[in-house]
């Protein structure tokens, strides 16, 4: 079993919402473990968690308006920029290891091929390469989280 299949694996097993697989043959055994379907565990985007707090210290009637009207200018400042995804369920690591130097920051130029991250699925440590040229200009996640698969890393403009 090559790294597609079990990137393929692992898709298939976060969309039908299962809390556990094991795929065993005659030299070969993968395990993998996912929150329960019902469960309360959600990873969502660190924009999220930031946004939640600052509506509520604005008082119980100003907290919807506030947070509709601040999503909806991400939302416009946002839809020129063209996002990096997680190919993966995994942590989100910048650094190829504790000791180096990240591997872009915000206002980086990144081209086609050039690595931007690690993500650690199963002990692997999977490179992240850029599919876009452009500038990074926000990094959506937090080192040494844990992202789901699809979900958006970096927005990079690409002009």
């Amino acid at each position: 079993m090559d790294i597609k299949d079990i990137q393929n694996l692992i898709k298939f097993v976060s969309k039908a919402e299962v809390s556990e697989v094991k795929y065993k043959t005659k030299d070969f055994e993968i395990t993998i473990k996912t929150p329960l379907a019902g469960s309360d565990t959600v990873y969502a985007q660190p924009a999220v968690y930031h946004t939640a707090p600052q509506a509520a210290a604005q008082g119980p009637m100003a907290a919807p308006a506030a947070a509709s009207v601040e999503k909806t200018e991400a939302v416009s400042d946002d839809s020129k920029y063209v996002a990096i995804k997680s190919p993966m369920i995994g942590t989100f690591y910048r650094k190829p290891s504790p000791d180096k130097d990240v591997f872009v920051n915000v206002g980086d130029e990144v081209s086609t091929g050039k690595v931007v991250c690690v993500i650690e699925a199963m002990k692997l440590f999977n490179q992240i390469d850029s599919e876009i040229s452009g500038k990074i200009v926000k990094i959506l996640v937090d080192d040494a989280t844990p992202v789901e698969y699809d979900q958006p890393l970096f927005l990079v403009d690409p002009s």
